[in-house]
């Protein structure tokens, strides 16, 4: 019997063995340039301040609650946003001659979109341009009051951004 010697690189077991941890090696690069090249930052910049003015966020909530206050959200086609107020009435600091409408990104705070409102007849309208596809937060507020969280409908045809 007779076994001729190989140099070690030109077994495969020694390069099966090291192909393991050359994967992670090259996985663990990946990642830090991933991760460096979407760096997502801070949501919220001011957050030690935001969280000292909750209190005042949740009584401006608890406002709209007291006024009975609800909101429809509509976009009747392109850049266009029209919101619709209900309840509130007898209330004169209920319906402001402008409102802030915020759109707030799921995951960017440098993705919010904010527009004013301008009161026009039985509506408050304004434009702003929109990501498709991107599943907003809606924020309605006056200097005394907010809604949060209302819905968008899209025009017809279309689905909601």
């Amino acid at each position: 019997m007779s076994t001729s010697a190989h140099p070690w690189y030109r077994e495969p077991w020694p390069w099966l063995l090291m192909l393991g941890p050359a994967l992670v090696i090259v996985a663990g690069a990946v990642t830090v340039a991933l991760a460096i090249a979407s760096d997502d930052g801070v949501i919220a910049e001011d957050y030690y301040k935001r969280g000292l003015a909750i209190d005042r966020v949740l009584a401006r909530d608890a406002r709209a609650r007291e006024l009975g206050l609800s909101a429809k959200v509509e976009r009747p086609g392109g850049d266009r946003v029209e919101v619709r107020i209900a309840g509130g009435e007898g209330m004169q600091d209920a319906r402001p001659s402008r409102l802030l409408l915020v759109f707030v990104h799921p995951g960017r705070a440098a993705g919010d979109r904010r527009v004013e409102l301008l009161h026009e007849g039985d509506r408050y309208a304004g434009d702003v341009a929109l990501d498709p596809g991107v599943a907003w937060r809606v924020v309605l507020e006056s200097e005394r009051w907010r809604l949060a969280d209302l819905a968008i409908k899209a025009p017809r045809g279309a689905a909601a951004p």
